[in-house]
């Protein structure tokens, strides 16, 4: 697929109008973590520099009936930025009525999910989106698989469409990776639901030399495997969907877990081999000694891709195998890959950030882009098409 790319339009004097992924947790309102921001900031920076008028939007969580919710107001996203740059991020409401923005400078429109027919993919609001602009940037590879207004209509209407720095240097990673890995490539998947990640498991095992499960999903393979898992969360439904992924791949075999009678703050967790949990036994993570084989992978391995903690990671005494497993990634010469939120706010737990080669800022694109799908926001770019 071929596509502009926003390094090669000249932008002096134009307005650009930037599509990022600040759908970032707040608190009290204020964002509690700026990973998605900051992640994009090279891309706003270098339109800045070129003497562009700066326009930026963004979804952030999801409003009921597409309507205004000022506890999903991007005002305290746009003090984040702000604070950031160095300098002042306005918010324009009312943007179909009046936006003024100048050369150098940077503007925020409200939350794009507060417009009706944004998540239709609406011809009318993409068409107003790129009235607004003479350069459209795709730059949220986060959202790149929904075809929305914001994303997908708005360039088909637009002067001039291209994708920025932020979504290109995902696909040409997540490509390379794909393509031709350092091996051995093990690919690290927590998650509660075998059906979710469906596909991507299907895909895994064409391409990964170990498959590490963690969660819910891990348990359904226990299962699988004829193992006692008490009442732990799993789908016994797709136990020969585990078992035949198991039968055509290297799917890693925990020897032990950590249960509970319950899994909150206050519960007693218990080492378990996996040939003994109870019919009583929840499962929260998994054990030590299963932890420490597979941080020998993970330091043996040429690539690997993590996709969710293995363990309920945000009580600590189920997370632990979390922990270890994330030191073995940060401490492996393996060129590694982490995407999705639950995986990006572990690594911001352990404090780890600069530790993995590289961390998609994508959740569910991340995942479509592992099982070869094609991304809508991505196709619409495309100059072949």
């Amino acid at each position: 697929m071929r596509y502009k790319r926003l390094g090669d339009l000249p932008l002096a004097g134009k307005r650009v109008l930037i599509r990022e992924d600040f759908n970032v947790p707040i608190k009290d309102g204020s964002v509690t973590s700026n990973a998605r921001i900051r992640a994009a900031l090279p891309t706003i920076q270098h339109c800045i520099r070129e003497q562009a008028a700066v326009i930026v939007m963004s979804h952030l969580g999801r409003p009921e009936l597409e309507s205004f919710d000022p506890k999903l107001s991007l005002r305290p996203v746009a003090a984040e930025l702000s604070a950031m740059l160095g300098m002042q991020v306005d918010l324009i409401s009312d943007w179909r009525k009046h936006l003024d923005t100048q050369p150098g400078a940077v503007v925020m429109i409200e939350n794009v999910r507060f417009e009706k027919g944004e998540a239709a993919n609406d011809g009318e609001l993409g068409e107003a989106y790129a009235r607004l602009c003479d350069v459209f940037v795709m730059d949220a590879f986060a959202t790149a698989h929904r075809a929305q207004a914001s994303t997908h209509a708005v360039a088909q209407f637009a002067k001039e469409a291209c994708a920025g720095p932020l979504l290109s240097s995902e696909i040409d990673v997540l490509s390379g990776t794909l393509e031709d890995p350092q091996r051995p490539l093990v690919a690290i998947f927590g998650g509660s639901k075998v059906s979710t990640k469906l596909k991507t498991l299907h895909s895994l095992a064409e391409i990964a030399d170990t498959i590490v499960f963690g969660g819910g999903i891990a348990n359904t393979f226990l299962l699988a495997a004829g193992k006692s898992i008490g009442r732990s969360l799993a789908e016994p439904q797709l136990t020969h969907v585990a078992a035949s992924i198991a039968a055509r791949s290297s799917v890693f075999e925990h020897v032990d877990v950590m249960t509970g009678v319950e899994l909150n703050d206050q519960a007693a967790s218990r080492l378990c081999l996996t040939d003994s949990v109870g019919e009583n036994d929840i499962i929260g993570d998994i054990g030590p000694e299963s932890a420490r084989r597979v941080a020998e992978l993970v330091h043996n391995a040429g690539t690997v891709i993590w996709n969710g903690p293995v363990g309920v990671f945000e009580i600590d005494q189920f997370g632990e195998g979390t922990r270890l497993i994330a030191e073995a990634i940060a401490q492996s010469p393996a060129f590694s890959i982490a995407g999705g939120g639950d995986t990006i706010a572990a690594i911001e737990k352990y404090n780890i950030e600069d530790k993995i080669s590289y961390i998609s800022t994508g959740g569910g694109a991340f995942l479509e882009f592992l099982e070869g799908r094609s991304l809508p926001a991505l196709e619409v770019l495309d100059l072949n098409a």
